[in-house]
């Protein structure tokens, strides 16, 4: 007993972080099992902003990245979020930390070392803002290779989806009318709850079609909308949103396969599939194009080169080509902030008429004519107090 609560002791005064670690390594899904103070460890090379935001939100106290968080490729801009957020990054570690460290086990963070217990487990290079600077600038000298990589899966793109991108072919039919209206397609992105408190107004008046990608779908439920439509792999859309009542798009390989079909089935919930190459996030474009939509709006996509590489080089020619197919209708949601002026509001409409009685009864009082109808007035208002007495 004495020895149990001796180590208890020791283990307390370790330095370093001492937590729960969770395990996966795919960033998008660990993020639905971390609590608070726990450490995330992942494997995900040039770590983006999106899952970066996401463990932040989480509250991690430490990230132990299997693999280099920036790579030197490109710039990407996740290791700077979780650095300003002041989570500790212990970076390269290598995939064996997968095999050396169980899910739910207390594990210390001390230096640029990773132990379970008095056992070391991984080492790996801490990052700070410094490092994290430094890297970036020589990433940036990767951008030309990055260029040069996207315009040659910009062609291979064209040449498999080109039926779709011109012609709509393979754009499944659906029961949401989307004919002559707008179209709000969120996406768990980039600012997506700033995005989506700005467009409040927006929303209430134009009654826009609600659009989710995958995550999307819960940012909508969040901030207390239903959406329309549900579109994706369906990898990170909860099963409560999946049963809200909106239609489903399960986005499938090009060949027809789609993981995420089998989910939605089990659930009770009817889908159609939609067969590309691209994005979830882009082919919810051009499905709401497709079906003559009159307006996109986009909260929480890709907008700037750096986000474009950000988002990997694998979806990098879909975006680009997405948007040069649906053009002018395809707004970012920053825009209509900036663009759009709510119109008079009810409470601004009451303090109006409140104003314009005030005036009225103002010039009445002025004038003889006035003051005659007040005086009217209130001789009706005695005799209905009266009454109301003698009732009661």
């Amino acid at each position: 007993m004495k020895l149990a609560t001796l180590r208890r002791g020791r283990a307390a005064a370790a330095p370093g972080i001492t937590a729960i670690a969770r395990l996966d390594r795919r960033t998008k899904r660990i993020t639905h099992r971390l609590r608070p103070g726990e450490i995330a460890v992942i494997d995900h090379v040039d770590l983006d902003r999106v899952a970066a935001d996401s463990l932040v939100n989480c509250k991690v106290a430490a990230v132990i990245n299997a693999a280099p968080s920036i790579s030197g490729r490109y710039p990407n801009l996740g290791p700077e979020v979780l650095i300003k957020a002041g989570i500790p990054v212990l970076d390269a570690v290598g995939e064996k930390v997968f095999e050396q460290v169980s899910e739910g086990q207390r594990v210390r963070l001390h230096g640029d070392s990773l132990y379970a217990g008095d056992t070391l487990v991984a080492t790996g290079f801490r990052q700070d803002a410094d490092t994290v600077a430094a890297a970036m600038l020589d990433a940036k000298a990767g951008l030309a290779t990055q260029l040069e990589a996207f315009a040659a899966n910009t062609m291979e793109y064209m040449r498999r989806e080109r039926e779709l991108l011109l012609d709509g072919v393979g754009v499944p039919d659906i029961t949401t009318n989307i004919d002559g209206r707008h179209c709000l397609i969120v996406v768990r992105g980039y600012d997506y709850e700033q995005d989506l408190r700005v467009l409040r107004p927006y929303i209430r008046e134009f009654k826009p079609v609600l659009i989710g990608v995958d995550g999307g779908a819960d940012a909508l439920c969040e901030a207390g909308y239903t959406p329309d439509l549900i579109v994706g792999d369906m990898d990170s859309v909860s099963d409560e949103v999946l049963r809200c009542g909106a239609e489903v798009v399960v986005h499938a390989y090009p060949d027809g396969h789609a993981p995420g079909l089998a989910r939605v089935q089990d659930l009770g919930v009817k889908a159609v599939t939609f067969p590309a190459a691209a994005t979830s996030e882009d082919i919810a474009m051009l499905l709401a194009d497709e079906h003559g939509a009159a307006l996109m709006v986009a909260v929480g996509t890709h907008a700037t080169l750096i986000e474009f590489l950000d988002k990997g080089r694998a979806g990098m020619a879909s975006t680009f080509l997405t948007r040069l197919r649906v053009g002018g209708k395809l707004i970012d949601a920053k825009g209509v902030s900036r663009l759009y002026r709510q119109r008079i509001g009810a409470r601004s409409l009451l303090v109006l008429v409140m104003a314009a009685m005030i005036a009225i009864v103002a010039a009445l009082g002025a004038s003889d004519v006035g003051r005659s109808y007040i005086t009217v007035l209130a001789d009706l208002w005695d005799g209905l107090i009266f009454w109301f007495r003698d009732i009661w």
